[in-house]
């Protein structure tokens, strides 16, 4: 009776682990490469920062039938793209094109740079001015002591 509910329950977690994996049937191989590129590079939008290869939400297994099924209907690859980017916008896109409207996403990191390196610069030149302004008035400091002890030795 063990030996039974054994292979019972082992059989049971076999089967739940089967019907977790999605198996999608391509007419061609190029088909099933297309497909698999797609779903790497489309966004899932209700995740955070995974595609909808990788995202198990409802959504994104909407959106990976959406993306089979424009496939078998012969569908090109810049046409889901264009189905997909016209209904949610470029934020479904992991790698968004150049536009008037991302291009903060584009130049933000430079522009974060410059300013960084701008920061510094005025950092380290005012360090300078400053050790240079010290080091005249020390060696004027110096001058001054020097002259007023050797006014004092002379009286």
């Amino acid at each position: 009776m063990r030996i039974i509910f054994l292979v019972f329950f082992l059989l049971w977690g076999v089967q739940a682990i089967a019907a977790a994996v999605e198996v999608k049937n391509f007419d061609t191989p190029e088909q099933e490469r297309v497909y698999n590129s797609l779903i790497s590079e489309l966004r899932c939008l209700v995740c955070q920062n995974q595609t909808i290869a990788d995202s198990n939400a409802d959504l994104a297994k909407d959106l990976r039938a959406q993306v089979y099924k424009m496939l078998q209907q012969g569908k090109s690859r810049q046409e889901i793209v264009d189905f997909m980017t016209q209904r949610y916008g470029d934020f479904v896109l992991y790698n968004p094109p150049m536009k008037a409207k991302t291009s903060l996403l584009w130049l933000a990191p430079l522009l974060f740079l410059v300013i960084g390196l701008l920061v510094a610069w005025s950092v380290v030149r005012k360090k300078r001015l400053a050790t240079r302004s010290e080091s005249a008035h020390d060696s004027a400091q110096s001058e001054e002591i020097r002259r007023l002890l050797e006014q004092g030795d002379d009286r």
